[in-house]
């Protein structure tokens, strides 16, 4: 890819990009969100028109009008966000694009060919690893990581000679990430040219090659990482020296804010929940929240005990921030504002009078907007992230529940919400301390900004113990099966 230039209206989203990978490599993108590494990628995918320069496939010319013409010519994106058709089967996901025909084409007009479908789909998934997948089942039953593979399978199945990974690992296991790697060494062994965009260095040191970063639409230098430090990757694509990756104060523990059995969180502190992906983890904090019924026990928010809901939480100070912002953290096609006011958003007759309501937390954040009046779907995802903290922010909360919530951003945005929550912990600025709960699958991010750990394993929570007397291998140790 050669000088790649786009602009959406008066937004430079890419400015004159090189970016090149070879066969048989694994490509490293890094970059801020907004830095433009979706809109490159989405130019090479067919799914965005470039409106100047050059990209060559295999030393030939190559533009695809559209994401069909790409995948036939050897291109599959694997997006964060899986593009699949939950209510068809696992075969039919595989071959979605190339079905076959009785008369031997592909993607063509005629009569499916089912047997054909099913043994392409089969051969496909064996190259995966997963030839015990079943063909007929509906993928809408399959948990994220299979899914993830049945879409892996599909560029399998097209004979992708460059497969495009978008945060692969954010919702994987560490079971399910080792597999994804073994699977990418082999295309790589295959000779497929493989673009991997994470935002966790440690993970691009374990499979990338080279890398390229991106700040504000332009290049900011290609490397072999063999060569850069993690300190000087991180410079580039901020364009500056950020403070530290993990901010920590001075904290004073105080009264308890939220208790539940086995479980105590206090003023002036983080408490941490680490588990393994379907502990139990998520379903915790949303029972607390009040999303999801208590069966049994209890849930007390200082003095209040009894059914909790989401309009008493909030009543009571406890706000919540969701692992699936798209899903059900924000409304996507309302505005900045309406978004971070939502849970007192009557209180405001008028779009003025709630921009201005708004706009101190919006700031607080570090939200990059063009105002509070703009839609969050606009957004990078970790402005995004920022709008669904700032509803906690400006609801004045004294118990902030947050589960994942540096999945999917980059360093940068990750560093401003560890301080964000040592803030909140430590009553920086002269405000009180408030209490943080907050659920990570990155163990080097609990261990950094927690004052105690609890562990899930299968739907029971352990006791909370000092960060002190931890590290990685017990808080995985606690939390195998």
């Amino acid at each position: 890819m050669r000088g790649i230039c786009k602009r959406f209206g008066p937004t430079v989203a890419l400015d004159r990009v090189d970016f090149d990978v070879r066969a048989g490599e694994v490509h490293a993108l890094l970059g801020e969100n907004g830095a433009g590494k979706s809109t490159l990628m989405g130019v090479l995918a067919g799914a965005i028109a470039m409106d100047t320069g050059a990209i060559e496939l295999d030393g030939r010319p190559f533009a695809p009008g559209h994401p069909a013409a790409a995948r036939t010519a050897g291109v599959a994106h694997i997006h964060q966000e899986l593009a699949l058709a939950p209510h068809l089967s696992v075969a039919a996901n595989v071959m979605l694009g190339i079905e076959p025909v009785h008369d031997g084409t592909l993607g063509r007009l005629g009569i499916l060919d089912r047997s054909e479908l099913r043994r392409r789909a089969a051969a496909a998934l064996a190259r995966v690893g997963r030839a015990d997948l079943p063909l007929d089942a509906p993928v809408a039953r399959l948990g994220i990581a299979e899914r993830q593979l049945v879409e892996i399978a599909r560029s399998v199945a097209i004979g992708a000679r460059v497969v495009v990974f978008d945060e692969p690992t954010s919702s994987l296991t560490r079971a399910g990430v080792a597999h994804l790697f073994e699977l990418t060494k082999a295309l790589r062994a295959d000779g497929v040219a493989i673009v991997w965009i994470s935002h966790f260095l440690e993970e691009l040191r374990a499979i990338a090659d080279r890398c390229t970063v991106l700040r504000d639409g332009a290049n900011a230098g290609t490397f072999a990482l063999s060569d850069v430090r993690d300190d000087e990757l991180v410079a580039r694509m901020v364009g500056r020296e950020i403070e530290a990756l993990h901010a920590r104060s001075a904290r004073q523990r105080g009264e308890v804010l939220l208790e539940v059995d086995g479980l105590t969180l206090h003023r002036g502190e983080v408490l941490g929940i680490a588990g393994l992906v379907g502990a139990g983890r998520t379903e915790l904090v949303r029972a607390i929240f009040g999303l999801d019924p208590v069966r049994s026990g209890r849930v007390r928010v200082r003095a209040h005990g009894g059914p909790r809901s989401p309009r008493a939480s909030w009543r009571d100070g406890v706000g919540f921030v969701s692992e699936d912002r798209k899903g059900e953290g924000l409304a996507l096609a309302r505005t900045i504002a309406e978004n971070v006011a939502l849970p007192k958003l009557p209180s405001w007759p008028t779009a003025p009078a709630l921009a201005a309501a708004t706009s101190a937390s919006i700031e607080t954040l570090g939200v990059r907007c063009t105002g509070p009046a703009q839609r969050v779907r606009e957004l990078s995802g970790g402005n995004q992230q920022k709008v669904a903290l700032a509803r906690l922010l400006f609801a004045d909360c004294d118990v902030w529940l947050l589960d994942e919530p540096t999945r999917g951003i980059d360093v940068a945005a990750r560093a401003e919400v560890h301080r964000l929550i040592d803030g909140l912990a430590a009553g920086s600025s002269g405000d009180r301390p408030r209490g943080v709960l907050l659920v990570s699958s990155q163990l080097p991010e609990l261990l950094a900004v927690c004052d105690r750990i609890a562990v899930m394993r299968a739907g029971r929570l352990g006791p909370a113990r000092d960060v002190r007397d931890l590290d990685e291998h017990a808080l995985l140790e606690e939390a195998l099966p």
